[in-house]
């Protein structure tokens, strides 16, 4: 059974490039979120491979409130017999490409055995990958106790609250394990959350040749600022004993501010990014984060500063069930790869949180090179090693097979 596994992705190699190329070709930037297109013509795709794809479009008033226009998610879902869920998540949603790119960023360009392009890594590539090892266990009739499940989902750059916590919330999958997009050569078992607060500082408005008579918010931007950066830097000795992960972090990623050139301001905006490591307490970073932001208010002579919570991720850690799905994949990785893999943390965040959140064992497998730097995700030139493909399918497939291995 593991040789046909084999052999029959190997032969399909062509078929899911040739997949992976149109995904990439059809934007799907969320920013601003209008998704929907995208996943019709996923469906469309894996529909073509002969799967069957149920559509839930998330209603409007739940994807308006996430920040988007529109998303539907992807549920395909194979039953192989009676036994537990594995649940395999990618997102199709990506970053804008912003500039420097020596390509179409939406053009799936092939160079050296790379693929380029938007989301060819991040994580469209996935949706290809496990695709594949879903057909290569039903075309090789592959006997197990179980189903497996793709979710293609399309709000992991901004939260996950229309995707898979959507999904979960209402009731759409209940998985008993849980793999979702990462790199290959190790294993994901835990990763960073997020926090995004803004901080609006409010001052009173005079004339630039009288400054004094009012109170500058701009001024006081700058005190701000320092404030976190200061908070910051403490923050380096904290350090994680999570593997991959170092310490947390806090810097300001958006400042907005101003009236006009010859007005002292009475209003300036920031908004604040604070990384929490597996080791803290997410609520307790965020009180902590408020009251550094108090303080330095109580300092400024007319300026006050109202505090919003705009996205709170918690982090993923490890839950009970968690080292038998982590074994499997390293197991199997592996032997496809033939050199060690091994398990690590890594200090982003993405949707693997929400399923572990369930109490569901999850972690983070896929497609990909060594590291999210080699792959230039986020960043300009993103691109995808495309023998990585048939290793992800290869072993999710595998690891499947021990999951749900029948009796």
């Amino acid at each position: 059974m593991e040789t046909a596994i084999c052999k029959y992705v190997e032969e399909h190699r062509d078929d899911a490039v040739s997949m992976l190329a149109e995904l990439v070709r059809t934007p799907s930037d969320n920013p601003p979120g209008d998704c929907a297109a995208h996943a019709e013509r996923t469906a469309e795709l894996l529909e073509a491979a002969g799967l069957t794809v149920e559509r839930h479009p998330v209603p409007d008033e739940v994807v308006k409130r996430h920040g988007m226009i529109s998303a539907t998610n992807l549920i395909v879902r194979h039953r192989f017999g009676d036994g537990p869920v594995l649940a395999l998540n990618a997102h199709g949603d990506v970053v804008p490409p912003g500039s420097g790119w020596s390509t179409d960023p939406y053009g799936g360009e092939i160079r050296d055995g790379w693929m380029y392009g938007r989301g060819a890594a991040v994580s469209k590539s996935d949706i290809a990958s496990y695709a594949f090892a879903m057909k290569a266990l039903i075309e090789t009739g592959a006997k197990l106790d179980g189903t497996v499940e793709l979710h293609v989902t399309y709000d992991e750059e901004i939260g996950g609250h229309t995707g898979p916590g959507y999904i979960l919330s209402q009731g759409l999958s209940k998985p008993d394990y849980a793999v979702c997009a990462a790199f290959s050569y190790a294993v994901v078992t835990a990763h960073n959350g997020c926090l995004h607060l803004e901080a609006r500082i409010k001052g009173k408005s005079a004339h630039a040749a009288m400054p004094t008579t009012g109170h500058d918010a701009i001024a006081a931007l700058g005190q701000v600022i320092g404030a976190i950066y200061d908070y910051g830097d403490s923050l380096t000795q904290r350090k994680s004993t999570f593997d991959g992960i170092d310490h947390p972090t806090c810097i300001v990623g958006l400042v907005n501010g101003g009236i006009n050139t010859n007005v002292v301001a009475d209003g300036a905006t920031l908004r604040i990014d604070r990384r929490i490591t597996p080791d803290e307490d997410a609520d307790a970073v965020e009180a902590e984060l408020r009251e550094v932001l108090a303080e330095c208010a109580s300092r400024l002579d007319g300026i006050s500063i109202e505090v919003e919570r705009i996205l709170l991720a918690r982090p993923f850690k490890p839950v009970e069930g968690a080292d038998f799905l982590a074994d499997s994949i390293a197991k199997r990785a592996c032997q496809v790869l033939g050199e060690s893999v091994g398990t690590t943390a890594v200090p982003l965040y993405t949707d693997a949180r929400h399923y572990s959140e369930q109490g569901i064992p999850t972690v983070m497998y896929g497609a990909g090179p060594r590291t999210l730097i080699e792959a230039n995700g986020h960043r300009a030139d993103e691109r995808l090693p495309l023998d990585t493909l048939a290793v992800s399918s290869k072993v999710i497939a595998l690891a499947a097979c021990d999951l749900l291995r029948a009796r």
